[in-house]
């Protein structure tokens, strides 16, 4: 006679099996909302084709390298944190629902639930930054220092946007109105406009040019440049890290107490 050994509901084994199940829920849910696959493909992809056709040649010539090379990184970020605000509002009508309070009840490891969604979210920006860096190769991106750059080029939104996602995650479980998402996104599109992916930083008023220079975005969007087409990799790259750590450290704890007041 055979028996069957589970693990407990609060191991490691239990762990990673339903945080990668429920990563994949949320994925499958994500892929088969409206509102998040047109953030997070159509609405990159159209930005970054109309952004080559209005501006490329006139950024081209002001910068004296091809445009692609600061908006390719610049719509791959902003990609990955609009995702973000999708998938923080899909969060949002969970918890309405009382989805995290059922899941609570029920013998699922208990980290699983923000694990999982911190995984989904790191899985969608690798593939939209595929899909947007793949539109960018066909309008003629390419890597200039190699593979392994290229490799450290497709990590970097990985890191800063799954930073990103525990702050609109911390929004999204400790506010109850949609205001601050609402408000994140606002200032997402003025990040966009206002960061060296746009536009270098030359072009900006002497006035703007420390806060466009000292801005999150700036430094991930630098640091792809740099490895997609050469320059200093080491100052924006540390400068991007420790924007992702003091975000993940900052907002670890209200996302777990929101987490918790949701249930």
């Amino acid at each position: 006679m055979s028996t069957t050994v589970t693990a407990p509901e609060n191991s490691v084994p239990a762990l990673v099996r339903h945080t990668w199940l429920q990563a994949g829920r949320l994925l499958t849910r994500w892929r088969r909302d409206p509102m998040t696959m047109l953030q997070s493909l159509a609405y990159p992809v159209l930005l970054l084709l109309m952004l080559e056709a209005v501006l490329g040649r006139q950024v081209s010539a002001f910068a004296g390298h091809d445009a692609l090379y600061g908006t390719v990184p610049m719509v791959v970020v902003m990609s990955a944190l609009l995702g973000s605000l999708a998938g923080a509002v899909t969060l949002g009508r969970e918890c309405a629902a009382g989805l995290p309070a059922r899941l609570w009840v029920l013998p699922v490891h208990r980290a699983s639930a923000l694990a999982s969604r911190f995984l989904a979210e790191a899985v969608r920006i690798a593939v939209t930054t595929v899909v947007i860096v793949a539109a960018g190769f066909v309008l003629g991106f390419r890597f200039q220092r190699g593979p392994l750059a290229a490799i450290g080029f497709l990590a970097v939104p990985g890191l800063f946007g799954v930073a990103f996602a525990a702050l609109v995650t911390a929004a999204a479980l400790m506010a109850a109105k949609t205001v601050v998402i609402e408000s994140i996104s606002l200032l997402c599109t003025l990040m966009l406009f206002f960061n060296p992916g746009f536009v270098p930083i030359g072009a900006y008023p002497e006035v703007l040019a420390p806060v466009i220079r000292n801005q999150p975005m700036t430094s991930a969007v630098e640091t792809m440049q740099a490895l997609a087409l050469g320059g200093a990799v080491q100052g924006p790259l540390l400068r991007t890290v420790a924007w992702s750590v003091a975000l993940l450290a900052v907002c670890a704890v209200p996302v777990i107490r929101g987490y918790r007041r949701a249930l």
